[in-house]
């Protein structure tokens, strides 16, 4: 089981940072349009926390969701950021 550990732990890192690019993309791409930031600001996140916490549950308030945002511009080609994280 032990060795089995380390492959664990990089394939939820691994999944954990699909999503975050993943959901970062939809708010850029779909909810602002390709904008880095959608015209009504802060409201727009904070309506999108509260669909996807009633529908998902915890981790995704305002704050994480600033941040999927914010590594799906800094990495939109998804094919760089398993290199520079992994």
């Amino acid at each position: 089981m032990d060795h089995a550990r380390p492959h664990i732990q990089q394939s939820v890192n691994h999944m954990m940072v699909e999503t975050y690019w993943t959901i970062g993309k939809i708010i850029v791409e779909h909810e602002q349009h390709g904008q880095h930031r959608a015209e009504y600001g802060k409201q727009q996140l904070k309506q999108l926390s509260g669909i996807l916490t009633t529908e998902y549950g915890k981790g995704f308030d305002v704050t994480h969701l600033r941040n999927m945002r914010r590594f799906y511009i800094a990495y939109k080609i998804r094919e760089t950021v398993s290199p520079k994280l992994g």
